[in-house]
């Protein structure tokens, strides 16, 4: 069949069959079909959308385009976690020590973090000597004996999708809910759990900014692991504010260790339970709110940790620094930024953050750049804190002072401090929207705090 008549199908809404989308991922992979024409399928996809037949094979075939993980030799019922990205998010390094020490086998391949959100590898490897480039087989063993193992992704891992996503991001197609969602899963589906706990962040430091948006995309994931026959569901959680009040590689490892021993700031805390309570029930453990309270035992008696340092220690690190986290270096420059105003924080431009962040040298604006993993922000006031003009709203780190101007200048920009708003609570802003399963989406009415 010739690409050309795929394309005229689907430029007139036509729907493609599984042989179709086959023939088109596999000659695409292979070399056969040229960039210029699926470049053009990905416009006509963009505007004519997918149905939940095209999009599930496209994703399938995506995810069988290279190496496909077989997790057998892992005991057990392994679920896997995925976060859409966003800033100060931590959460991997929170729930799979938490869920693996209940019984959960956590077998995780993450990526690294590009722009203003960060990346799970890139924070493990501020550890010293921690590996996260480790063969399969020590991979399977480090699972079966910690529990837990987090590596970087494959290279022959879903190739499909790595040469669909370069066109994607060059010719304004990034953004298309059927195209985002088999970007995602299939590369969950050829990590191979059994069960897949989707963290779908909405908000100004997220992909998705709309709550209406970031069901939807939720829905389309939920759909495509359901078909692809693993258990699975969505959270729809906040990212209107930055995670936590640590943004930067070792800055939020340390406040992930400090949230695994129960002393961790709220949002992240509550957000992390509520993650941690979904990959138990993923794993059969029982109904939510049992899960849910097995998750905030082990937080109470810090046994996460433990799994924690386990892993590190599997992993070639140092395992002292997440018994003693006070051992991680400090960057060689720290600077105060101070309101300019007296009021309320009524907003934060939460990819601004991010951004700031990365211009400290915690994070990349190009693949190739340099992590400094003791670079980053400390936010003294969130949403809803009373300022005062001159007192501290946040604490930036960098190896070198000269970062500091246009990093201060963007998270200055970032708030929006307004007078008269004084008394509004804090915390009183949802951190977990909305709930989404094969069943259908159901909205927390309250803000979980």
């Amino acid at each position: 069949m010739r690409m050309y008549d795929l394309i005229e199908k689907k430029k007139h809404g036509g729907s493609l069959t599984r042989q179709e989308i086959r023939c088109m991922v596999q000659g695409f992979a292979g070399g056969e079909i040229p960039d210029y024409q699926m470049a053009a399928m990905l416009m006509a996809i963009y505007f004519r959308g997918m149905d939940r037949e095209e999009t599930l094979a496209l994703t399938m075939e995506m995810a069988s385009s290279g190496d496909m993980v077989d997790l057998s030799a892992i005991e057990g019922i392994k679920v896997d976690k995925h976060s859409t990205g966003g800033v100060g998010d931590k959460t991997t390094l929170v729930i799979g020590p938490l869920a693996a020490s209940l019984g959960v086998k956590v077998a995780k391949m993450s990526g690294r973090g590009l722009g203003h959100t960060g990346g799970t590898i890139d924070k493990l490897e501020s550890i010293p000597g921690l590996s996260t480039a480790i063969d399969r087989e020590r991979f399977f063993r480090i699972v079966n004996e910690t529990g837990i193992a987090v590596i970087g992704q494959s290279g022959n891992m879903v190739p499909a999708d790595k040469k669909m996503y370069a066109l994607r991001d060059v010719t304004a197609t990034v953004d298309s809910i059927p195209l985002i969602a088999s970007s995602i899963m299939s590369k969950k589906i050829a990590a191979g759990s059994d069960g897949i706990v989707l963290d779908v962040k909405t908000g100004s430091g997220a992909f998705m900014k709309s709550l209406k948006d970031s069901v939807a995309l939720a829905k389309e994931m939920v759909a495509i692991g359901t078909g692809a026959g693993r258990r699975c569901c969505a959270l729809i959680t906040d990212m209107d504010v930055p995670l936590g009040r640590a943004v930067g590689n070792s800055l939020e490892v340390v406040e992930a260790i400090e949230t695994l021993k129960g002393r961790g700031p709220e949002d992240l805390t509550q957000v992390c339970l509520e993650l941690c309570a979904h990959m138990l029930y993923m794993a059969g453990r029982g109904g939510l709110d049992a899960c849910r309270a097995m998750a905030e035992e082990a937080m109470a008696d810090g046994r996460g940790v433990k799994t924690l340092a386990a892993m590190v220690k599997a992993q070639g690190g140092d395992e002292s620094y997440i018994l003693d986290p006070g051992r991680f270096p400090e960057a060689a420059f720290s600077l105060e930024v101070k309101a300019e105003e007296e009021g309320v924080i009524t907003h934060i431009d939460t990819e601004g953050c991010g951004i700031a962040s990365a211009m400290l040298g915690a994070g990349r604006q190009k693949k190739e750049d340099v992590i400094d993993y003791s670079a980053g922000i400390r936010l003294c006031k969130k949403y809803g804190d009373s300022v005062k003009k001159g007192e501290a709203i946040a604490v930036l780190f960098a190896s070198r002072e000269e970062l500091f101007e246009g990093a201060s200048k963007k998270l200055l920009s970032a708030y929006t401090i307004e007078r008269g708003q004084e008394g509004r609570p804090s915390e009183n802003r949802k951190r977990i929207y909305a709930r989404v399963d094969e069943n259908g989406e159901e909205y927390y009415p309250d803000p979980i705090s």
